[in-house]
């Protein structure tokens, strides 16, 4: 029961542990959430309320991975659900094609490019545009293969002359 007279059906508690999970941010990038990332892969809820998470790296060895499957646990027992396993999946690989576009409107507005719209070939080795985040202009240059985090790049705009991490498609 839920509240007086009132029950909670599956689909309820299906939603509510989904988004209690959708909600945990990423430590490293702290205006995303794993669900605007898409390493969120998928909540279940049994037949006895016990919640299993599935969640995907960015990349094999992504070090926030253990930060985010206790942050999904601590989310989830805030929203009811005790007893909750965080399973990490590594197949299929996870890929930028995944994030959100509200999750690729956050990176923008906190002032890192986000990653080219489905993964060229040219993406992989730098040769795509890459528009800075502060003015729009895309007469960027890379500074450094390696930013702030393994999954971003350096780039500097040549308009504005400020420097940006890019979220490298992968």
């Amino acid at each position: 029961m839920s509240a007086v007279g009132q029950t909670t059906t599956d689909n309820d508690l299906q939603t509510r542990a989904y988004q209690a999970a959708a909600s945990v941010c990423d430590p490293e990038i702290p205006v995303l959430t794993i669900g605007d990332l898409g390493v969120l892969r998928d909540v279940i809820v049994d037949d006895t309320g016990k919640v299993k998470v599935r969640i995907t790296p960015t990349y094999s060895g992504c070090p926030a991975m253990n930060t985010i499957a206790i942050d999904v646990e601590v989310a989830l027992a805030t929203a009811g659900f005790e007893e909750a396993q965080v399973e990490l999946v590594l197949s299929p690989a996870w890929s930028t094609d995944w994030m959100s576009n509200e999750g690729r409107h956050k990176l923008r507005a906190y002032g890192i490019a986000p990653p080219v719209e489905s993964g060229s070939r040219g993406s992989l080795f730098g040769v795509d545009k890459i528009a800075c985040p502060q003015c729009g202009s895309e007469d960027t240059a890379i500074i450094s293969e390696f930013g702030s985090t393994a999954c971003k790049a350096l780039y500097r705009c040549n308009s504005c002359l400020e420097p940006f991490d890019y979220f490298k498609c992968l």
